[in-house]
């Protein structure tokens, strides 16, 4: 049996598993499960939105019983009000493919899902999380990093994490977790930098890191898909620079993780629309696993 025919039997019997998952032991038909939507920013590059769509193919894949749909804040289509409107009031888990706590998690993706008719609760972000770590270190591996080095390469070397950047300080809170979970799985400095509002600045961060003595510095690509600020920042690399976190496998693993965290969770009142919301600006562990 060659490989491509072992692939297609194993997804043959994946979607039979999802389909079978469906009925109950009698014969019935088993309600639906809450719809899982992604919630991703939109961005004017192409292959942002062939990265995130071949994203949500690798969702189906693992869970295919899951109704799994794909909504934008901005700039692409379908609009989350859009895709929210075709699901025709059912129940929804919205996820956002966003990586730290800000306006959109907070403001924008509630307000939106609060003007619908879907009874809907609302994921947190999907970092700080160790699924991102093991990611985030597999990019820089494929880029070239290397996993064992002598004391003095080690000596010399530092990673700066590029993020996007956001004026909300709890989003920064995130981001520096996610480095210092990173530096421990490394072995060396990690310094988050980012592409815009926030500092330090990508090339700020490797010229700091220059003058402590760090010369061998990676850029790890902390973006869900390609764009304007990843290419940016893999720009302004002095080594090596990893790609974004795209379809690796972890990612889709980590969406269905917050799907399944948030309809774990007791559901709280929604003061927009009474409709049952897991609050992204309730407190919570800085790392929730």
């Amino acid at each position: 049996m060659t490989d491509s025919t072992a692939h297609l039997l194993s997804q043959i019997g994946s979607r039979l598993a999802g389909q079978l998952s469906l009925v109950s032991l009698d014969g019935r038909r088993r309600p639906a499960p809450p719809a899982l939507v992604v919630v991703a920013h939109g961005s004017r590059d192409p292959r942002a939105l062939s990265t995130v769509r071949a994203l949500l193919e690798r969702v189906r894949e693992r869970r295919p019983s899951l109704p799994v749909h794909l909504g934008h804040i901005e700039l692409n289509e379908p609009l989350l009000p859009d895709t929210l409107a075709g699901l025709g009031g059912r129940q929804a888990v919205l996820v956002p493919l966003l990586l730290s706590r800000g306006y959109h998690i907070k403001r924008d993706i509630p307000e939106m899902a609060a003007a619908s008719d879907v009874h809907a609760r609302v994921a947190g972000a999907l970092g700080p999380h160790p699924l991102l770590v093991d990611a985030l270190y597999a990019r820089l591996v494929e880029a070239g990093w290397r996993t064992r080095t002598d004391e003095g390469t080690r000596r010399a070397s530092a990673v700066v994490l590029a993020a996007a950047g956001s004026r909300d300080p709890e989003s920064r809170v995130d981001t520096g977790r996610t480095a210092e979970l990173l530096a421990e799985r490394l072995g060396v400095p990690v310094v988050p930098a980012y592409a815009t509002t926030s500092a330090p600045t990508v090339p700020d961060a490797i010229r700091a890191l220059a003058a402590r003595g760090r010369h061998r510095v990676a850029v790890a690509s902390y973006f869900t898909a390609p764009g304007r600020f990843a290419t940016e920042c893999a720009e302004a690399a002095p080594w090596i620079a990893s790609a974004p976190l795209g379809t690796h496998p972890a990612m889709a693993e980590l969406l269905l993780h917050r799907y399944d965290q948030t309809l774990a969770t007791p559901a709280q009142a929604d003061p927009l629309r009474g409709a049952g919301n897991c609050a992204p600006g309730h407190p919570r562990p800085a790392l929730a696993v």
